[in-house]
């Protein structure tokens, strides 16, 4: 059997909690007691379990994320890099899916203080009271990814959703296109949603086409409710040439529509997605699309946390990485 933090105790003859704060406060032990508990480490070749690791720091070493929609594309690049990331800086990730669920959440959070997770990172959703109230209660230190709140002093990890959009719909102008329309997030508790749609509109404002400003159907956050909506789109607005999707399952429900209807993409209708999931670059015609570093932001997220649990603060409260366009096949010059 593998020697336990008892028998280190034993064999130094010294108490437990003198063996923990050797391997956590050394300063705080006589030399003479410090000696004989390395000692007897070396000699047991003890490594402390995950567990024993928890007594003796006061730490599991596990984090907990809340997530929205795991089946979300969007996710899996974020989560790539939080493992990553974790695994780097010692801690395991556990996972919870919401389903933008307000009290699965706060129940999920119960869970998180009941294990002792070290810190908690949220993704996307808007932090409303009642969860900045119940984490902060518990004192569990958490950071956003993919949001961000002006109204509590949290630490964030996201790209400018504003510049984004604008950019994707800039794009558009500059390729000749004039009758331009948007699909957006329906979530009021979108972060993403609305800076979106402020750079949609101030591309338009800029090239003088403000009349496109209101040209926008909104959806849920699934390829069929992005089906849906493309139908509802060209009902209202038959005349579009190019379509700007807040996220690219969106972008490839407009693809699939306009397919069904026998309307050629590009040939007809230009459209431009956000985010480059993986899928973009495999979906025909593969998408324009707005890139989020989403690996990256995964991973500064960790480490974040981890430099909020190590200092009690980090460097940069509100961190912005960086977005680009990138070309394929879903847009043409009009």
């Amino acid at each position: 059997m593998k020697p336990t933090i008892r028998d280190v105790a034993k064999r130094a003859g010294v108490s437990i909690s003198t063996v923990s704060r050797v391997m956590n406060a050394p300063d705080t032990v006589t030399e003479d007691k410090r000696l004989r508990v390395l000692e007897a480490i070396e000699e047991l070749k003890y490594q402390p379990n995950s567990f024993a690791r928890g007594l003796i720091y006061r730490k599991s070493y596990t984090l907990g994320l809340l997530i929205p929609d795991i089946e979300n594309l969007y996710y899996a690049g974020i989560i790539r890099g939080m493992q990553d990331a974790c695994i780097k800086l010692g801690y395991s990730l556990m996972i919870c899916n919401t389903d933008r669920d307000e009290g699965r959440l706060l129940a999920y959070i119960d869970a998180f203080h009941e294990k002792q997770v070290d810190g908690v990172i949220f993704a996307s959703d808007k932090l409303i009271p009642e969860y900045y109230e119940k984490l902060a209660g518990y004192r569990i230190p958490f950071v956003l990814v993919s949001s961000h709140s002006y109204e509590y002093e949290v630490p964030s990890v996201e790209v400018d959703d504003e510049a984004g959009a604008y950019d994707a719909v800039k794009f558009l102008i500059e390729l000749g296109h004039r009758k331009i329309a948007m699909i957006g997030f329906n979530d009021p508790n979108s972060v993403a949603g609305p800076p979106r749609c402020r750079g949609f509109a101030r591309a338009l404002a800029e090239a003088g086409l403000e009349h496109n400003s209101g040209n926008i159907v909104f959806a849920s956050h699934r390829f069929e409710h992005a089906y849906d909506a493309a139908r509802e789109l060209f009902a209202k607005y038959p005349d579009t040439t190019a379509v700007f999707c807040v996220a690219d399952e969106f972008a490839m429900g407009v693809i699939s529509y306009l397919k069904d209807r026998s309307i050629l993409v590009p040939g007809q209708v230009s459209v431009v997605g956000f985010d480059n999931v993986r899928m973009a670059g495999m979906f025909i015609p593969k998408l324009t699309t707005i890139a989020q570093p989403m690996y990256e932001m995964g991973y500064r997220s960790v480490e974040k946390l981890h430099e909020l649990l190590a200092t009690g603060r980090v460097q940069v409260t509100r961190e912005r990485l960086q977005h680009r366009l990138i070309v394929r096949e879903s847009t043409r010059e009009k």
